[in-house]
């Protein structure tokens, strides 16, 4: 048997070694620059050559031409791209995947579906984007709510995120699994509320399990008659009102999903964060929004993929047919002056691609300035994080991307990111 030597540490030794420990733990983070060709100023729309940020912990200290080089500072040279803020989606679904959307509820348990979701956050965030609204979990509950806190803890790599939960329906209504047997009580991917004190007595409930905002479904079942969108609304003006001010009352939004009137009239004139979808607007809803700076999210990407992947001819030359509808009405918003922020739906199509919604934006009528700030700026302020991300400037989150070439010449090279900052911590060299 070996006899343990007893060793005995002055005391004055060991004060110095906490010391140095506790000095070491405390001390700031290393600085980093980043270098690139080219750094995009979004609120001017300029092109600055050639661009430099200076990242401090999770903040930006400084973004230009030129920034100070601190002793021991990292540089990280992207050579021939273009420095540009993290990418903003504020409509994303992480608890879906391609696939039978109706029957994810059905086939797959919630903590089956949350593990997707920790993987469709990983793969939106390498994709550049690094904030996002899930615009629900589409049966799923408030298990969001774990997926946001594990990313905000550290735990898991993924966007900043606002989430709702489950979004709100009326029984029958867009999210109720129709189309089943009745008799086996297939479960809706939606909360049921029927009335103004339904609505406000399940908001409580789901603010209470952790939802950043509220998400209710306005509109549905839509169908194509003689050129038009048809889509009966599920509340009234008055029972949307009554969420908005519930929600209001605990410093919260309301968003709803509407696709055409007198759905979305009803929403402008409650006062909504948002109109998602947003296919057919009317003259009055669309002052409405303009004047109350409500966005519109046309949410193209999952149209585009739908009419790609439809499991007939005739199923994908429908869909097409209002891809061209919503494309015409997308122009007169534009003219119109309605306010828009960029949300593409993912989830029923691959996390991570939906960089594709700015690059149809641009293909129906924006110009990539226009998308890029639609992105950044409004949706900033969608998110509630307005003066902490979209820009490169100083006091802001250190979210950064880097693509290829000029996105306002090419938008389609924002497809290809090819690094990822987010809080000051490089996820995609």
């Amino acid at each position: 048997m070996t006899k343990l030597r007893r060793v005995f540490v002055p005391a004055s030794l060991l004060l110095l070694a906490f010391l140095a420990t506790a000095e070491a733990q405390n001390a700031p983070p290393q600085p980093i620059v980043l270098r690139a060709a080219r750094l995009l100023d979004i609120k001017t729309g300029r092109i600055l050559k050639p661009g430099e940020v200076l990242v401090q912990g999770e903040r930006i200290v400084e973004a230009g031409t030129s920034v100070k080089h601190p002793a021991g500072a990292e540089v990280i040279d992207l050579g021939d791209r273009t420095l540009l803020p993290g990418l903003i989606d504020a409509h994303v679904h992480l608890f879906l995947h391609p696939g039978a959307e109706d029957l994810q509820t059905v086939q797959e348990s919630v903590p089956q579906r949350t593990i997707g979701a920790l993987l469709a956050a990983r793969d939106d965030l390498m994709g550049g984007f690094t904030a996002e609204r899930d615009m629900g979990t589409e049966g799923a509950g408030s298990a969001d709510t774990a997926v946001r806190d594990a990313i905000d803890a550290g735990r898991i790599p993924g966007p900043r995120l606002r989430i709702s939960g489950n979004a709100i329906s009326v029984l029958g209504g867009h999210e109720d699994a129709i189309g089943y047997n009745p008799e086996q009580r297939v479960l809706p991917n939606a909360d049921y509320a029927n009335n103004a004190d339904e609505l406000i007595a399940v908001m409580r409930r789901q603010l209470k399990e952790g939802a950043d905002f509220i998400k209710i479904y306005e509109t549905g079942a839509d169908s194509v008659r003689d050129g038009k969108f048809h889509t009966p609304y599920q509340y009234t003006e008055a029972e949307l009102e009554s969420a908005v001010r519930e929600a209001a009352r605990q410093g919260r939004k309301v968003a709803v999903h509407a696709i055409g009137e007198p759905g979305t009239l009803y929403a402008a004139q409650a006062g909504v964060a948002s109109i998602d979808h947003a296919y057919q607007l009317s003259d009055e809803t669309m002052r409405l929004m303009r004047e109350k700076q409500i966005p519109a999210v046309p949410t193209f990407a999952i149209s585009e993929y739908s009419a790609d992947h439809e499991s007939t001819p005739e199923f994908a030359a429908r869909e097409r047919s209002e891809i061209d509808l919503h494309v015409q009405e997308f122009k007169k918003q534009l003219a119109a002056g309605v306010p828009m922020a960029v949300g593409s739906d993912v989830g029923p199509f691959p996390h991570g691609t939906q960089a594709l919604e700015l690059v149809l934006m641009v293909k129906f009528g924006m110009t990539p300035l226009q998308a890029l700030q639609a992105d950044l700026l409004n949706g900033a302020k969608l998110l509630g994080w307005e003066g902490q991300i979209g820009s490169l400037e100083a006091g802001y989150f250190a979210d950064v991307i880097a693509v290829a070439g000029d996105p306002l010449q090419d938008i389609g090279t924002l497809q290809n990111v090819s690094f990822v900052m987010k809080g000051g911590v490089v996820y995609k060299k």
